[in-house]
């Protein structure tokens, strides 16, 4: 499952190529090869882009060296502020099976010219000429002013294992390598891709407008709280740039927001957003908007930049706590209305408060602060109690065990899959929502009577789970897939009534093996004799209560009447216990 969204992130990423390079990126779909092809080149434009936050198609186009007499160097990227340079040998693999076992072989990475190349040879060992993409690397790093500081790293895109570091070095000239196989890839490339958290933002500037500020460009105020001393910044800042700081970072800045961007649930508040800055053309937005919220841990204003009536803001790792939907919804404004910006935020500004934390602030003590901060301030979309969880390092790990094990995307946080969806690498459907994955893996696990709790949330308590151990996941994987299979192939967040609820309890109690590999062929088989199984089961409920009487008053005759009724087999509260005794008795049929 992961590799299908790996292949659907890869087709996305082909999908931006301008007109110029439609030949090389989207071939026609019966051409197989030149397809993997694309795919294998789309590959080293997802490291580009999640590593280096490179949003530009064109923009990672022109690092990428992949080709004929490229060295083997397939892409690279100067990083100006770690002063590193990166250098790309990508392997990609074109079934799901390969892409996670088979490794390149040591002879490509032996072909690397890695030294050759940045001592400014032009040629080949054999005399051919480099490419001009490899000319082109060679350029700029000559071009760096001080290029004395620099260090170089080899990136292997490629399963390589039983190498060590130091082996790599002497397969690579010298030079310090990281390998990112599959699980890292998975990991690291693809699920922040589809969460929007790939690239964060470490210093951002933004510029002010001084023009109409009739005291400056801030208001500062130094506090002491329990959390250790803060310093709080109030200003009006243009919303633009707040739209173009989300669109770039996205979800990255949204860390220790308890949500994400609520496509649907804030549909009513986003349309007020969108209508204040689209539909007018005067600052009522500076007005109705309760502005947001960002930490910091460093805030500098500079209005001595020589330009007139213009300061510069610079805020160091910014974080996200309050007015996430805003800024989404106004970053949603920005990408569709890349052709008239200007006139859409024309002379509209946001009220921005940010709070700059003191250097002895402990992790604790921040995430209390956030906690505390967005409970107070949030009024347009309330917190619910799961939203102040969602950050616990108990939900991140479940979300990274369940995508780890099986592909699948646990909803921590609400709304932090939406950009995903929007850029097309995932569909709504594939998202699966917090409870709903609780009360399947409850059913999975035979804990009938924690999974029919109403607030599983309440206490946020789950003591019995065991992040470290891969069967109750898997259980939860196939009663996921009893479900869909109940539903006809329907996932997430549809309701999960009493009867799907012990259907899916009785499956995998009867038929879960740990180490299953080929779940779906394991569903079928054994579907036709689960069903007549629950039929034996219910049949026998219903002997078991017997008909019910009923009285009532005959509207003709007005006279009292008894009437029998057929009972439903799902009533009582021995339910689960008459089922538990019937899946040990089937179990003790089995030869």
């Amino acid at each position: 499952m992961r590799y299908k969204t790996l292949l659907r992130v890869l087709d996305r990423i082909r999908a931006e190529a301008p007109t110029e390079q439609a030949s090389r990126y989207r071939p026609d779909e019966a051409e197989l090869e030149k397809i993997n092809q694309a795919r294998a080149r789309a590959f080293i434009h997802l490291y580009m882009k999640v590593m280096f936050g490179l949003a530009n198609f064109s923009e990672r186009e022109r690092t990428i060296t992949d080709g004929g007499y490229d060295g083997g160097i397939d892409g690279y990227y100067i990083d100006t502020e770690s002063k590193l340079v990166y250098l790309v040998q990508s392997k990609f693999r074109t079934t799901a099976k390969n892409f996670e076992s088979k490794e390149i072989a040591l002879e490509e990475l032996l072909a690397m010219d890695v030294s050759r190349i940045l001592d400014g040879e032009t040629t080949d060992e054999t005399g051919n000429d480099y490419n001009g993409k490899i000319k082109q690397l060679q350029r700029e790093i000559a071009s760096l002013t001080d290029v004395a500081r620099y260090s170089y790293r080899v990136v292997i895109l490629a399963n390589l294992g039983g190498v060590t570091q130091s082996k790599l070095r002497l397969l690579t000239g010298g030079y310090s390598t990281e390998v990112f196989d599959f699980e890292k890839t998975y990991q690291r490339l693809v699920f922040p891709v589809i969460t929007g958290t790939y690239f964060a933002a470490t210093d951002i500037v933004i510029p002010i407008d001084l023009s109409n500020k009739n005291a400056g460009s801030k208001i500062s105020y130094n506090v002491r709280t329990k959390y250790g001393s803060c310093e709080i910044t109030l200003l009006f800042v243009p919303t633009p740039e707040v739209a173009k700081l989300m669109s770039k970072y996205r979800n990255a800045v949204l860390k220790y927001n308890p949500r994400s961007y609520l496509d649907l649930e804030g549909q009513s508040v986003n349309a007020a957003i969108r209508s204040t800055i689209v539909d007018s053309a005067t600052n009522e937005f500076a007005l109705y908007n309760n502005g947001i919220t960002m930490l910091s841990e460093e805030t500098n204003i500079n209005e001595k930049i020589g330009q007139k009536n213009k300061a510069q803001l610079r805020i160091k790792n910014p974080q996200i706590i309050n007015g996430g939907q805003t800024s989404f919804t106004l970053s949603r404004i920005f990408e569709d209305n890349t052709s008239s910006n200007d006139d859409v935020f024309d002379d509209k500004e946001v009220l921005l408060k940010i709070i700059t934390l003191g250097d002895n602030a402990s992790p604790e003590s921040k995430l209390e602060l956030i906690d505390q901060v967005s409970n107070a301030t949030n009024k347009q979309t309330p917190v619910i109690n799961a939203d102040r969880f969602a950050n616990e390092a108990f939900h991140v790990a479940v979300q990274s065990k369940t995508f780890e094990r099986h592909g699948l995307l646990y909803e921590r946080k609400r709304g932090e899959f939406s950009a995903g969806v929007k850029d097309g690498y995932i569909e709504a459907k594939s998202i699966i929502e917090r409870n709903f994955f609780w009360r399947i893996y409850y059913a999975s696990n035979g804990q009938t009577d924690k999974g029919i709790q109403r607030r599983l949330f309440q206490k946020n308590s789950f003591p019995n789970v065991s992040v470290d151990q891969n069967d109750p996941f898997d259980r939860a994987f196939l009663g996921l897939m009893v479900f869909e299979k109940l539903r006809g192939g329907a996932r997430a967040n549809l309701p999960l009534d009493r009867e799907t609820y012990f259907k899916v309890f009785m499956f995998t109690e009867l038929y879960f093996l740990s180490g299953m590999v080929d779940w779906t062929s394991e569903v079928a088989a054994k579907w036709p004799g689960f069903l007549n199984l629950w039929e034996e089961f219910t049949t026998r409920q219903r002997r078991k209560h017997g008909p019910k009487q009923r009285a009532y008053i005959d509207k003709n005759t007005g006279e009292a009447r008894i009437k029998l009724t057929e009972p439903k087999h799902v009533v009582g509260p021995s339910f689960a216990s008459d089922l538990e005794k019937f899946i040990a008795e089937v179990k003790q049929r089995a030869p």
